[in-house]
């Protein structure tokens, strides 16, 4: 028992250390998912200002330098998108780990009880062979004191 106890602190210690990198993992995610949102908001925002600028008057060295910093933000974007897919898959196999660590511990849990059960049966039907064989040689003892008592 004392080796499947020590298994057990084991199980959950990588079970809690798997908490933790989910964690870490999410809050990645997170932190992806906001620059994300923030990126996208600021091309909007920044569509919008210079949209205005181009209905009024606009150079042409104007529009191609607009032109030329909206596909560096949509390539950006791009790569931030791509960022948070790597963070997301990072979650997923942080949450895999997990289950697989709080499985792990729950079986190392499940046999510990289930050989915990097995010990107390297997010493309850020890003590009970030791009151039968008592009750027995008591009977006996008895019936042996009777048929003496019977001859004398």
């Amino acid at each position: 028992m004392d080796a499947l106890d020590t298994l057990l602190e084991r199980a959950i210690a990588e079970r809690d250390q798997a908490l933790l990198v989910l964690g870490r993992a999410e809050a990645a995610l997170q932190r992806q998912q906001v620059q994300l949102a923030q990126l996208a908001g600021y091309r909007t925002e920044y569509h919008q200002r210079w949209a205005g600028q181009f209905s009024r008057h606009g150079a042409i060295e104007i529009v191609h330098c607009y032109q030329s910093f909206v596909q560096r933000l949509d390539e950006a974007l791009a790569q931030q998108q791509l960022q948070v897919q790597a963070a997301s898959a990072g979650v997923q196999r942080a949450r895999d780990a997990l289950l697989a660590r709080e499985t792990r511990a729950a079986s190392v849990r499940k046999l510990i009880e289930r050989r915990s059960a097995e010990q107390r049966l297997a010493h309850d039907r020890r003590e009970q062979r030791q009151t039968d064989e008592r009750a027995q040689q008591a009977a006996w003892r008895q019936s042996q004191l009777k048929a003496w008592s019977h001859r004398h």
